[in-house]
């Protein structure tokens, strides 16, 4: 394994981060587990950075990528493609988009990419809302309107972004707040900011922000940021790269915690869908998709191998509602990781619903962040047998916990007892 690290260190960039002191190779997969070069065996609550989303080596997508891969692997989208038109069918309808049209990219930040360029170009503004503490991908523009400065190298950009509070609850000057006052007080900062600058084209947000340590606002915050967008002509691009399909377990979409004004104009979609196949996506209504007034291609988004797996996957998750699984077996994984914070001085919070969980550690007695021991509890749950994430707008300090959706309660059990063995041996 050193003389991997070595090679790796050679000849890929400095800032290409890996986890732990001792990075592992991953070899193989089954279910909610995967093996390492070393051959042991870890429970795996981070899928891939949640794109592993029903399981490891899932026999039906395997066999239909398999199938696929004896057919055709690829041909651009220069001509018909039976299996894209077949997702993107499922997938507007799925999306409660009326009228909708589907774009299909490699990655969730080439989705979110798109989506800035048909809102800036249907509205003829550069000016993009963003949500401070968030994060939307590693491209140009992308990087110019995530609100994490971990995760944002350079201050240039193409786009005039203005932040607007609501993405963290338990943090900023609204924390002390109750929820309708919180969201009150949000939209009120939100109406006085657009007395001040140009007419923005959009506002973009994560219903539950990943990167930023599944933080999130009160249920319907959006909704009421919407209505003062509405009364502008101001898109919605609602980042469900994270949140989408069942993940939360209370609802299919992030943003239908937020419905109350119905479905966002823009909704991008990435990572689960795939099940590890390269999938992303942009979902818009037909007047806002086809505003472009010249041509464009993508030579690998909605490529046949990726569709096919796709496809299988999705069939998959609806068939054995694993948007269900996520609500029931998240909703125990919460309660018992909340037990067990109660005893902990430097757990800050246990926050998320079905099975996205955040742990924000900080130090005993402050509301400073941890960021040290929140790599020692990495390091730890390694060893233990349990992987698991890392993330937070607070240097890094809150645990990101997001397993395949097939998480069945004992293997639940048994990650939130490494867990607890982790946490209670670096406190």
């Amino acid at each position: 394994m050193n003389e991997l690290y070595g090679r790796h260190r050679r000849v890929l960039p400095d800032w290409l981060a890996l986890y732990y002191d001792d990075p592992i190779e991953i070899t193989h997969g089954e279910g909610r587990h995967v093996w390492d070069a070393d051959g042991n065996r870890y429970l795996d609550f981070f899928g891939g950075i949640l794109t592993t989303m029903t399981a490891h080596a899932l026999p039906e997508v395997t066999k239909a990528v398999s199938d696929q891969a004896g057919r055709i692997l690829h041909s651009s989208t220069l001509y018909l493609n039976r299996p894209m038109v077949e997702l993107a069918e499922r997938i507007a309808k799925l999306s409660g988009i009326p009228d909708a049209r589907v774009f299909f990219t490699t990655s969730g930040t080439e989705a979110n990419d798109t989506a800035l360029l048909l809102a800036t170009a249907f509205r003829r503004s550069n000016t993009i809302l963003a949500m401070r503490n968030s994060y939307h991908g590693r491209s140009f523009s992308a990087v110019g309107i995530t609100g994490n400065r971990g995760w944002s190298p350079t201050s240039l950009s193409p786009l005039q972004t203005v932040y607007v509070h609501g993405g963290v609850r338990t943090r900023g000057p609204f924390a002390h707040l109750a929820d309708d006052e919180f969201i009150a007080a949000c939209v009120a900062d939100l109406t006085d900011l657009l007395g001040h600058t140009r007419p923005p084209a959009a506002l973009i947000a994560e219903p539950i922000q990943g990167v930023g340590g599944f933080t999130s606002p009160p249920d319907g915050l959006y909704a009421a940021f919407r209505e003062v967008l509405k009364e502008r002509g101001i898109l919605w691009i609602a980042d469900e790269v994270q949140t989408g399909w069942g993940r939360t377990g209370d609802h299919f979409w992030g943003w239908q915690a937020h419905a109350r004004s119905g479905p966002p104009d823009i909704l991008t979609f990435a990572k689960g869908i795939g099940n590890g196949a390269s999938i992303g996506g942009v979902v818009a209504r037909a007047e806002i998709m086809n505003c472009l007034d010249s041509n464009s291609i993508s030579t690998f988004g909605g490529t046949q191998i990726t569709m096919a797996a796709g496809l299988a996957n999705l069939t998959y998750l609806l068939e054995h509602d694993l948007q269900g699984n996520a609500r029931r077996v998240g909703g125990l994984l919460i309660e018992r990781l909340r037990a067990v914070a109660a005893q902990l001085p430097g757990v800050r919070e246990v926050r998320g619903r079905g099975l996205m969980i955040g742990v924000e550690l900080v130090k005993p007695g402050t509301d400073e962040a941890d960021p040290e021991t929140a790599g020692a509890v990495l390091e730890a749950a390694r060893a233990g047998g349990l992987l698991i994430g890392k993330g937070g707008g607070h240097d890094t300090s809150a645990l990101r916990i997001a397993p395949p959706l097939s998480l069945t309660v004992a293997e639940a059990e048994e990650g939130a007892a490494i867990l607890e063995h982790a946490l209670r041996s670096t406190q």
